[in-house]
């Protein structure tokens, strides 16, 4: 996983993963994410944080 949440490259890569996007691009607290997965894994780093 990666450091942070915003990156210098955000637009060419998952925020979470680093994975590159497909044809569906989801968006979390303005971040862009790869799949459903890594939404789930930034709302379970949230809360743990918030925790």
């Amino acid at each position: 996983m990666r450091n942070g949440f915003h990156s210098s490259d955000s637009a060419k890569c998952c925020a979470i993963c680093g994975g590159k996007f497909g044809l569906i691009r989801y968006y979390c607290w303005r971040t862009a994410l790869c799949s459903k997965k890594c939404v789930g894994r930034l709302k379970a780093r949230r809360e743990a944080y918030h925790n």
